[in-house]
């Protein structure tokens, strides 16, 4: 005898279900649009508030020694 097809909201509940006994929690988050013009936009007007900072450069030079730690 052949079990009927779970439907999408059934198996959406199943696999939360799942989810929760393994300890987890569903999380929504809403971020930025990379693809809209203000997105572009607003990272051109941040980029040049910060170009010539020296904060800015030594925090990416950090970064870049970071990026490279443990590859020597």
């Amino acid at each position: 005898m052949q079990s009927q097809a779970k439907s999408p909201k059934d198996r959406v509940k199943s696999y939360r279900s799942r989810m929760r006994a393994a300890g987890l929690k569903p999380v929504q988050i809403w971020v930025p649009d990379a693809n809209s013009c203000d997105f572009a936009e607003e990272c051109r007007r941040q980029s040049r508030i910060i170009r010539n900072d020296p904060l800015e450069t030594r925090d990416l030079e950090l970064l870049a020694d970071l990026a490279d730690w443990g590859h020597e």
